[in-house]
């Protein structure tokens, strides 16, 4: 019965750990601007106002604050695709 609710304590307090976005998170700038082509072709449904580029991928996130949490979620356009500097490859 101990190793059951050892394993079960254990499961449980690995959910509370937090990802590696939050150090992005830090590094964005609450209404900072963001380029006019961006603008121009972001879809309407996501916050504008805290945009990054990061260097990883060479693609535009924003913050989105959920019921839960917040996190970083890829910029897209109306199309659904990611809004990024460079184009991105495709491995097969």
């Amino acid at each position: 019965m101990k190793i059951y609710f050892a394993a079960a304590a254990t499961c449980l307090l690995g959910a509370c750990t937090t990802g590696n976005v939050g150090s992005d998170l830090a590094d964005i700038e609450e209404g900072a601007p963001v380029p006019e082509e961006v603008l121009a072709v972001a879809a309407p449904y996501q916050d504008l106002s805290a945009v990054i580029l990061r260097p990883e991928d060479g693609c535009f996130w924003y913050r989105y604050v959920g019921p839960v949490e917040t996190t970083l979620l890829p910029l897209r356009t109306t199309a659904g695709r990611h809004i990024c500097t460079r184009s991105q490859s495709v491995t097969s």
